[in-house]
């Protein structure tokens, strides 16, 4: 049995395939029986034909694509916020700038290595010196090769042995000039006071990972891919956006109790 199409229109591609499959169950007995080669070959060549025909069409599908890909992203985050909210807030393994009782939390993915990160250290200063309501909560999230890791495990390794001074040397690392690695990173524990050899040692414990590996947790269920991300209220906010962009958003949660009234 032959299939055709009179001409190529918008919506003709599914009538197609609708009449090719309502004509071969006519024409079949019961039970009807799958497509021979020869069927699927004409069909598959029709729905070809007719795209080369209109390919306006792919621009369509790649838009409801994206549009079912960013909808099943936000059920995502919304699960990862509802059902990790003690991982995204009250980890053993994060750093705490501002006001531990700030009615605003900003949660920063970040890792040392990221250009980016660094120049958002200003923007994140800021708001703690100007604004008692906000307070910054850090996740490092090492995505930048060896260097980055090794200069992450030596960080959790000073949290855990001197954490009064866990936000002065986060500041100091981040801000430094240069590749940040685990040398580095002793060396500004070191100027804080850190005995070198027990912060490499801790810093070489397995479960120094601990951190990383629940970071990369949240970060999948986020949809958290690269450096600085944040996580505002209920929304993921993704890049350097600046201070001004963040402080829309701080002043939206303050006054309706979302990033966006």
């Amino acid at each position: 049995m032959k299939f055709t199409i009179p001409s190529a229109r918008p919506g003709m591609i599914l009538a197609a395939i609708g009449f090719a499959l309502a004509v071969s169950t006519v024409a079949q007995p019961t039970p009807a029986r799958a497509f021979d080669a020869a069927q699927k070959s004409e069909i598959e060549g029709i729905i070809r034909e007719y795209l080369l025909a209109n390919p306006e069409l792919m621009l369509e599908v790649q838009s409801e694509l994206e549009k079912k890909q960013e909808e099943q992203k936000k059920l995502s985050q919304a699960k990862t916020l509802s059902e990790m909210k003690d991982q995204l807030f009250s980890s053993e393994h994060q750093v705490e700038i501002g006001d531990p009782n700030a009615p605003v939390t900003v949660v920063e993915f970040f890792d040392y290595n990221c250009g980016f990160c660094q120049r958002a250290l200003a923007d994140m200063n800021k708001f703690v010196e100007e604004d008692k309501s906000v307070r910054f909560i850090l996740k490092e999230f090492p995505v930048l090769g060896e260097a980055s890791l090794q200069a992450h495990k030596v960080s959790q390794a000073f949290n855990r042995l001197m954490p009064e001074k866990a936000g002065e040397f986060h500041r100091l690392l981040l801000g430094a000039p240069g590749r940040k690695d685990g040398e580095v990173a002793l060396k500004v524990g070191e100027s804080l006071g850190a005995d070198r050899a027990a912060l490499k040692a801790e810093s070489e414990k397995p479960e120094i990972l601990d951190g990383l590996k629940e970071a990369y947790r949240l970060a999948d269920g986020l949809g958290i891919t690269g450096t600085p991300s944040y996580v505002v209220g209920d929304e993921v906010v993704f890049g350097a956006v600046g201070y001004d962009a963040l402080n829309v958003k701080v002043a939206n949660l303050k006054s309706c109790g979302k990033t966006v009234c």
